[in-house]
């Protein structure tokens, strides 16, 4: 049965790939944590990020909080088109952030998935400065708003969110968050005035802190990452799991670069100033809270200067052709595995069948027809192996009937008559290993494309990315692979033939409860697989019968 086949090497080697990802998390090697050059221990006093007098070490900064809920002061509202938000007074956190675009679930449109929050899992966007505690504002300090509520009115294309904080010295520091329509890009102003007598000299740090959900909201049937991320132009792409985290402190520096947390469909990243060195690093807090962050070399600002210092955060969905233009390196966070250079291509594929039918669903049909005629003599090739041994079978019955329990004459006279008859008994087998890594990428496409994310096809199936719920897709599928299976030869062992009698229910139940997106790819995969080896079978013509 070559569908049955190949859809448990599918199936094996999805396990294989999901056990060896498991391992490196538990097992695996941790990512290099190189000490930057000149490095000291992190300062003594828990409660500064950066004790040290002027920041002029290499020192990590370290985040006070204890895991516990954080210190809240005055709330400030934020709204565009695309997120609302809330920034606290304390710090001048983003402490939650809502995606307007993106319900939590089909049923419930009015209520946004919300990727910041302070409430029982802590997810925050905080920066600051590392300097002389009371020169140098963090993610302690106290800030001044100007308003308590900021939303981008119509016709209005950008929105700017102040907070100002001065020191004792007469240090001024504007702290501003620029958000723009229809973007998910926040910029992070920090404009420095010097009117104290002496020169003022700081890092600028940014950090993501959050704890680990755990188990909280992991669909059991897929297994995606949730966790911190690293870039830098000379690593690429590390993730930096919270138990590297707990395992020990990141230390790192580089040209460019930056951080993230990501998690399934949504993700939060600092992207620091283009053109300029960072440290990164991360942090283990208490009660299961970690941090990553970075920061910048001594920023120096004379008496009567001004200096301004930029910073990008992303928060929101992972749109591929969004996270390409934003930073080098961010679209892989769409996380297409080691895949990613045949994935891509295929998604590629998938958006121009949805701008023609404006329907995902569609477009699954039509990247499925599309796999398929690419791969169209490759199947034929198995399948006609297929057909042949299927063409052999009476001559098969008979040489068994011939020498009984003798496997080993059993087996040379079925070698020798697979030569004279010119049939490769493994020809079948060849051609779907070819194929495997095309459909193993098209499978992680339809798993971590957010597009797919309640995305409608028709009639019952309201979201593409959860199960059927009538379970008529499985179904269907289940009468498929029975459908193929009568039209494939059944094996030579008859326990085995039993067994693969099984595999249609068996495999109905275990995709009952994928996204029915992929149950869509199978199902039409199966149809057009059996028309091919169908016409195929009807080509070379039925199996001869056995002689007396």
């Amino acid at each position: 049965m070559d569908n049955a086949r190949f859809v448990l090497i599918v199936f094996f080697f999805l396990l294989g790939m999901m056990l060896f990802q498991q391992w490196q998390v538990d097992y695996g090697p941790k990512p290099p944590v190189t000490a930057a050059q000149g490095g000291l221990e992190p300062p003594a006093n828990p409660d500064v990020p950066g004790a040290t007098p002027a920041a002029t070490d290499d020192s990590a900064p370290v985040a006070a909080d204890s895991g516990e809920a954080l210190t809240s002061r005055q709330r400030i509202s934020v709204e565009t088109d695309v997120v609302r938000m809330e920034v606290d007074t304390e710090g001048g956190d983003i402490r939650q952030l809502e995606l307007l675009h993106y319900p939590v679930a089909k049923d419930a449109p009015d209520k946004p998935v919300r990727l910041f929050s302070d409430d029982d899992l802590i997810f925050v966007a905080q920066s600051g400065f590392l300097g002389a505690e009371a020169s140098a504002p963090n993610h302690h300090s106290l800030w001044q708003a100007q308003a308590s509520s900021y939303r981008l009115a119509k016709g209005q294309d950008e929105l700017r969110v102040p907070l100002t904080w001065t020191s004792p010295e007469g240090v001024t520091v504007t702290k501003a968050y620029v958000l723009k329509r229809g973007s998910y890009d926040i910029e992070l102003q920090q404009q420095v005035a010097n009117n104290s007598p002496s020169p003022w000299t700081a890092r600028q740090y940014l950090q993501l802190q959050r704890k680990d959900p755990g188990d909280k909201n992991k669909d059991q049937y897929i297994r995606t990452y949730t966790g911190g991320v690293l870039y830098t132009p000379e690593e690429k792409y590390e993730k930096i799991s919270f138990k590297d985290m707990a395992g020990e402190n990141l230390n790192r520096k580089s040209q460019e670069g930056w951080i993230a947390m990501i998690q399934h469909y949504f993700l939060a990243a600092w992207i620091p100033a283009p053109g300029q060195e960072n440290n990164f690093y991360t942090k283990a807090l208490a009660d299961n809270h970690f941090v990553i962050g970075s920061y910048t070399p001594p920023v120096e600002v004379k008496p009567g200067e001004n200096k301004l210092l930029n910073a990008q955060l992303f928060a929101g969905p992972k749109l591929l052709r969004v996270l390409e233009a934003t930073a080098p390196g961010l679209d892989l966070t769409v996380d297409y595995g080691m895949l990613t250079i045949i994935a891509k291509p295929i998604f590629w594929l998938l958006e121009q069948f949805h701008k023609v039918f404006n329907n995902w669903g569609w477009a699954i049909i039509f990247v499925t027809i599309t796999l398929k005629a690419l791969f169209f003599r490759l199947s034929a090739s198995s399948y006609k192996s297929m057909a042949n041994m299927r063409k052999m079978q009476p001559k098969l019955a008979e040489l068994k009937e011939r020498f009984g329990g003798d496997k080993q004459k059993l087996n040379t006279a079925m070698m020798e008559m697979y030569r004279k008859e010119k049939v490769n008994p493994l020809g079948g087998c060849l051609p779907i290993l070819v194929q495997i890594p095309v459909f193993i990428s098209l499978y992680w496409v339809l798993v971590e494309t957010v597009e797919m994310r309640q995305a409608p096809f028709i009639g019952w199936l309201t979201d593409l990315s959860s199960k059927d719920p009538y379970f008529i897709l499985p179904l269907i599928m289940g009468v498929s692979m029975f459908i193929q299976q009568r039209l494939s030869p059944p094996p030579s062992d008859p326990l085995q033939a039993k067994i693969m009698q099984f595999f249609p229910v068996m495999f109905t139940g275990f995709f009952a409860f994928f996204p029915s997106g992929l149950v869509l790819y199978w199902v039409v995969n199966n149809i057009l697989s059996i028309l091919q080896q169908w016409y195929i079978n009807k080509t070379i013509g039925t199996p001869a019968p056995a002689k007396a």
